[in-house]
């Protein structure tokens, strides 16, 4: 019996393990899946903490797609509280250490790591001993979740978010629905993987709801008393009181484990597998822990989402149980979140390029950007919606797309990214036909539109 041994359990992970019984089923291959843990936490939704924190979802274990308990009922070893200190590649085997602090090694034939991202934490968000100040704490992990739930029933209302991506502006909404005063503090701008003309709407939306934000801040202290977090010092010298601290600032492939046993690392810190996503011989990689293909660009690049982890999990298990045709075929770097609170409904999304990436890359390239509406106007579901649509001008090809508007609007950003994986000009997707009725969509989709405009301009 072949032993597969994957370490880390949650998205790509169990995506792996899981997918390789299946496949091995199918294959006529004999296989056993040990995975191990490191914490007391699997198959959980991080992208739901912010929302978990606000209150919108009633309990952490809502968040919990599959527990030990079921994996196990699988077929899956699963050994929770067990963390691998380290790999011998000549001895095909691994180093663990339990949550009893007991010491052992776990033999493999084939080894998987989807060790994740862990959270960028600063120097001055600790003290003296190294360990966080009380009332900082990054919004990574569901053990981050229980540690802002048990806080903020008890803090005051003084909330600063540091750092403007995704997880910043969730939980800048999060505090703001919790009543927080709330002030979001960002390097650049907020989202600025959006142009800028796109994020100015985000910041006015998020001021409109009572949201303190400051773009082109860099926090470059913590004040504390008595060990609890008082404040926080920018680096123009301005203070601002604190309450709690989210740390926001993004997130660093967990990768340590692999590069001390001499796995090729990436420019951006993660694993370097191919498209079935094994690393080395004998050796696999998927999740947050990996660099990704840019379809657009044919770089690689980091980007930590829940739908790559589980696709480049499954693909890894198919081939892990026999099944090599199934490749993954690289990302796009779709995203998309909202801001809600008080006023102010945003929902935010992107595809593809945004106009200085499109230069950096030689295209000589036209960034439009049109108004419209979700629903025909005369029908009380009509939000407004601007799509932001970038295009070569020598290919017609489409090279990404912003949207930025309110309720229904964010989800349009998906008839982009069909079109961005197909290789779609602007010709292409004005004509395609998608569907209309007044509670929908105008009659010109309003990403047709946008499409529409911009081929009438190049």
């Amino acid at each position: 019996m072949e032993r597969i041994v994957v370490v880390g359990a949650d998205a790509a992970g169990m995506s792996a393990a899981h997918q390789a019984l299946r496949t091995a089923e199918v294959t006529g291959r004999s296989v056993e899946v040990i995975a191990l843990e490191q914490t007391s936490d699997t198959s959980y939704s991080a992208c739901g903490i912010p929302y978990l924190v606000a209150g919108l979802v009633d309990s952490d274990t809502d968040l919990v797609a599959r527990s030990a308990a079921q994996h196990r009922e699988l077929g899956v070893d699963l050994r929770m509280g067990t963390t691998v200190t380290g790999i011998d590649r000549d001895r095909k085997v691994v180093s663990v250490t339990s949550e009893f602090d007991e010491s052992s090694e776990v033999a493999y034939d084939q080894l998987v790591l989807c060790t994740g991202a862990s959270a960028m934490v600063p120097d001055w968000a600790r003290d003296a001993d190294g360990t966080l100040i009380d009332g900082v704490n990054p919004a990574k992990t569901l053990e981050d979740a229980r540690y802002w739930l048990d806080l903020i029933a008890g803090s005051g209302r003084r909330g600063v978010v540091v750092g403007g991506g995704y997880i910043g502006v969730e939980m800048a909404e999060a505090l703001a629905e919790r009543g927080f005063q709330t002030t979001l503090a960002t390097r650049t701008r907020v989202m600025s993987k959006l142009d800028p003309e796109m994020s100015d709407r985000i910041e006015e939306g998020m001021r409109a709801a009572g949201v303190t934000v400051l773009t082109d801040t860099v926090v470059a202290s913590a004040n504390a008393e008595g060990g609890r977090i008082r404040s926080v010092t920018t680096v123009s010298g301005d203070t601002i009181e604190a309450d709690v601290v989210v740390l926001a600032l993004g997130v660093r492939p967990s990768t340590s484990l692999g590069a001390e046993a001499g796995l090729p690392i990436g420019v951006h810190g993660g694993y370097l597998p191919d498209d079935h996503q094994r690393v080395a011989d004998d050796i696999w990689a998927a999740g947050d822990c990996c660099e990704s293909l840019d379809r657009m660009t044919g770089e690689r690049i980091f980007a930590p989402l829940g739908t790559h982890a589980n696709k480049q999990g499954r693909v890894c298990g198919f081939n892990l149980g026999g099944d090599e045709s199934k490749r993954f075929a690289g990302v796009l770097a779709t995203a998309i979140t909202r801001f809600s609170s008080g006023p102010t409904y945003l929902e935010i999304a992107r595809t593809g390029m945004n106009t200085e990436v499109a230069a950096r890359f030689g295209h000589d390239a036209l960034t439009l950007i049109t108004q419209s509406d979700t629903a025909s106007g005369y029908m009380a579901e009509a939000t407004p919606i601007t799509v932001l649509l970038t295009a070569d001008k020598l290919t017609r090809r489409i090279l990404g797309a912003q949207i930025v508007g309110g309720a229904q609007s964010g989800k349009r950003i998906d008839t982009v990214a069909a079109a961005l994986w197909g290789e779609m000009t602007v010709d292409d997707l004005a004509e395609m036909d998608l569907a209309y009725a007044p509670p929908f969509a105008t009659v010109w989709e309003a990403v047709q539109l946008a499409s529409r405009r911009v081929s009438e301009r190049i």
